[in-house]
């Protein structure tokens, strides 16, 4: 309901002109403030754990076992990269000490790794860290995460398709000497290098996922095998020749160490990127038979046989040529030239084939689920959500990610773009870390079956039914108590009160009677249960469970006011989980962006270190949240050390953002704008989340906000 504001016709023109501008601009703020208010409400929207089941999506086709994980897993993470980042890291950061950098990389990896393992086993879904953030944070943050990871799939796999000519042209004696329908040849007039070995070697692979997951997954282990025995070749054949010559490249006058302990971490921060790959495992998690077990034993065992490769691959390279000579492009194949074995090139260059083909496979497989992902929540159009009828692929998504890859590879050369592929990793990496300590300490509502208390009409308030879930805050009075991030009475607050086991049993019961994942708004379609329809002689121990219950839903303002100490909890883990991002945030930029001027980067210093050391610390003193035990498939995967563990991986993956550079940034500003723009005109308002509003909310929102004006 609104109110008029009338001129009268005795007014001057003036006066009326006046008035009306001044209307009118009162109208501009009011619905500038209601635009706002619901740009905010959808950028903090989030969806339920099974929400796609609910509105009928057909599910991926369950075909992947444990060791179909762990051969994608190291196909995607060893690429072409050890071919030739042992040179360039030996040569120009740790020396020597190059396995020692590969060990650091592997640990901080491996704090990403656990966190992706405990949230891909509680939320087996395809989306990868894009339906995390959806889940624990909000729409607007999933979207740029999966923004982002689309551009890092798509110039990933074209920069990896484009170093398939030169390692296969060693087979036919030098690149000029390919055949003509495989060599890379310049168009005259607009000096373009174009590569048809890159774009059809891309069209290949995108055929071949079209097949289907176990089929693309069958050919991944043949070329996985075959780089893992290149990799053990380089490793025997080179250990053979180190103790024949005497390991002469750790006897070198400038020691272990030539560029000193900050030497050996930056080269550390450069092999980081050699680790990633293994969250393509926990892209696949729809399409796992036993996500719970196979998913965090894919990712662990994916990401050791690949630590172990690179750092015994390294401690034989930099023993058998001292690090200041060896070469940075051909570190594997110059090696062996040196000492007398000039045919093991080809062995090398088999294997950096192989080597490029399964990362290749490992860039386009994440890709199109992703988009399956973001298309099923409504974010962008149905057409990429399709599934082929039998081989349950996203079919037109694939199509599309290896058409627009293969042009990519083909036509354009991405090295200035490979550095962008890196901020949508180590985003997401950020992201799942955060996920992680939501879902420890503020999880998000997950709501079971309601049991309905029916209180006695014989003292107090007059008798209703309410919905009470371990989960979710109590309605009091009709009228929910809760926010979108915190609840006052979760399940974790009620466990603290004496004698409610009867309310928790029958709460609980219903959360895990049906073994799997229970949905938003599933008590608007669940019977209703009268918890208290028992006989009329009901026990004492019945009459004080009623009790409890009449306490728990007629409470006074002061029973559940902010005072109270679990919401205290709940409210200081949310201020601490901010302050740790704010401060992580801080400190990388006063450490890596060299590009401040001094002053501002000791500021922002001693603003970030002390924003971050408490927030942890708060973290490391509150309790966590009983309610996460609840949270997504039973019988998942516990990540350690929360919160020590997702606070290193935030730590690590920010700096390593931050130490991208200021000309990188600047790229993906272009194309997360972009992005910004897709979802403000599409996606906002076609999200299954709006669509599932009622409709009296959506038609009457402003006119709750503020009442109209009409002159």
């Amino acid at each position: 309901m609104g109110f008029n504001i009338r001129v009268p016709n005795t007014i001057s023109s003036s006066s009326s002109s006046f008035g009306t501008l001044l209307l009118q601009r009162i109208c501009c703020c009011r619905d500038t403030i209601i635009i706002s208010t619901m740009v905010t409400q959808a950028l903090w929207r989030r969806k339920a754990v099974r929400q796609r089941q609910r509105n009928g999506h057909t599910e991926l086709a369950k075909r992947l076992r444990i060791t179909d994980l762990i051969s994608i897993g190291i196909g995607s993470t060893i690429g072409a990269g050890v071919y030739v980042l042992v040179g360039t890291v030996a040569r120009e950061r740790a020396g020597p000490a190059l396995t020692v950098s590969f060990l650091i990389a592997g640990i901080a990896a491996a704090l990403a790794a656990l966190c992706y393992a405990e949230l891909s086993s509680r939320l087996p879904s395809a989306g990868s860290a894009y339906h995390y953030a959806y889940t624990c944070v909000g729409e607007g943050v999933a979207w740029i995460i999966g923004w982002a990871l689309i551009l890092e799939y798509t110039v990933g796999g074209s920069t990896v398709a484009r170093g398939i000519s030169p390692n296969l042209g060693i087979f036919f004696g030098g690149q000029e000497n390919l055949p003509a329908w495989l060599s890379r040849q310049t168009i005259p007039g607009i000096d373009v290098v174009v590569d048809p070995c890159a774009g059809l070697l891309v069209v290949v692979v995108t055929g071949l996922l079209c097949l289907g997951i176990r089929e693309s997954a069958r050919v991944q282990s043949v070329m996985v095998i075959m780089n893992i025995l290149v990799l053990l070749f380089v490793v025997g054949a080179g250990s053979w020749v180190g103790f024949s010559s005497g390991w002469q490249g750790y006897y070198q006058s400038q020691g272990y160490l030539p560029y000193g302990v900050n030497g050996m971490l930056g080269g550390a921060a450069t092999l980081f990127f050699a680790y990633i790959g293994f969250d393509t495992v926990a892209s696949t998690a729809e399409e796992v038979k036993h996500p719970q077990r196979d998913l965090p034993l894919g990712i662990g065992f994916s990401l050791f046989i690949c630590a172990s490769l690179y750092m015994l691959v390294s401690a034989v390279i930099v023993g058998l040529v001292p690090f200041n000579l060896i070469d940075p492009d051909t570190p594997l194949s110059s090696a062996f030239n040196d000492h007398g074995m000039p045919w093991a090139t080809y062995v090398v260059a088999a294997g950096a084939i192989a080597a490029l083909s399964t990362a290749l496979m490992g860039s386009l497989l994440p890709q199109p689920r992703i988009l399956m992902a973001m298309a099923r929540d409504g974010l962008l159009p149905p057409f990429f959500s399709t599934l082929h009828p039998v081989t349950a692929v996203p079919v037109n998504s694939t199509l599309i990610t290896g058409l627009v890859a293969a042009l990519m590879a083909f036509s354009m050369s991405v090295d200035q773009l490979s550095g962008m592929v890196s901020v949508g990793t180590l985003s997401a990496f950020t992201m799942v870390a955060v996920s992680l300590l939501i879902l420890r300490y503020v999880p998000p509502p997950e709501v079971s079956k309601a049991v309905i208390v029916q209180v006695l009409p014989d003292k107090g308030p007059p008798p209703s039914s309410v919905h009470i879930s371990p989960s979710r805050p109590v309605f009091a009075k009709g009228s929910a108590i809760f926010s979108p991030i915190l609840s006052i009475f979760s399940d974790a607050s009620l466990q603290t009160l004496p004698g409610n086991n009867g309310l928790e049993d029958d709460c609980s019961s219903s959360a895990s009677s049906s073994g799997s994942l229970l949905l938003q708004d599933e008590v608007d379609d669940e019977p209703e249960v009268n918890a208290t329809a028992a006989a009329p002689d009901e026990s004492p121990a019945m009459s004080s469970q009623v009790a409890l219950h009449k306490s728990l839903l007629y409470a006074d303002e002061s029973r559940t006011s902010p005072e109270s100490n679990e919401d205290l909890r709940r409210w200081a883990a949310v201020f601490a989980i901010t302050g740790v991002c704010v401060g992580v945030i801080l400190i990388s930029l006063a450490t890596a962006a060299e590009e401040l001027p001094t002053s501002i980067r000791w500021t922002l210093g001693v603003l970030g270190t002390p924003s971050f050391v408490a927030a942890s610390t708060v973290l490391f003193l509150i309790e966590q949240d009983e309610g996460h035990h609840k949270f997504g498939q039973a019988g998942s995967f516990h990540c350690p050390w929360v919160p020590a563990l997702p606070l290193g991986s935030i730590l690590v993956n920010v700096y390593l953002l931050v130490n991208l550079g200021l000309p990188t940034w600047l790229r993906v500003s272009v194309w997360l704008l972009l992005g910004v723009v897709v979802y403000m005109v599409y996606g906002m308002s076609h999200s299954q989340l709006a669509m599932e509003l009622p409709e009296e909310d959506q038609t009457t929102m402003s006119s709750k906000l503020l009442p109209d004006i009409q002159v």
